[in-house]
């Protein structure tokens, strides 16, 4: 498990927080419409190439990667997502009004089915399947 990270505000590219300018995008809380405290940076023009970028680099490693390596990234995600604890909660409360148990419910399924399409791929049924476009 990797250390959890405190909101910031910024962009998050090729693993790097990065926030040009100032965070002018405020947080508000939906039950009332009043500022939850937390701040955001708008991406800039450059940061939005930057992400394309290294979204685009990413793919192509990402497609050099065997089923078992989706499989244990998936599974990585869906730990992540797990661990995730209070403040993800606490902020996804105040900016959706939802139960913090519809929230975690959602993580729960979110995870569970990261879960599932990596048993999907380790299982390796799913590929070369043929569909017979042919009637009887």
């Amino acid at each position: 498990m990797t250390e959890t990270f405190p909101f910031t505000g910024q962009q998050f590219i090729a693993g790097q927080r990065v926030a040009s300018g100032e965070p002018s995008l405020v947080s508000l809380r939906a039950q009332d419409g009043e500022p939850t405290g937390q701040r955001f940076y708008p991406a800039s023009v450059e940061e939005a190439k930057q992400a394309a970028i290294a979204a685009q680099q990413a793919f192509v490693c990402y497609s050099l990667t065997n089923a078992g390596q989706r499989a244990d990234f998936l599974e990585t995600i869906a730990d992540e997502l797990d661990a995730a604890g209070d403040e993800l909660f606490a902020t996804a409360h105040q900016e959706t009004a939802l139960p913090l148990a519809r929230l975690q419910g959602e993580r729960a399924r979110t995870s569970g089915q990261m879960r599932m399409f990596a048993g999907l791929l380790r299982r390796g049924d799913l590929f070369e399947v043929r569909i017979d476009t042919a009637l009887p």
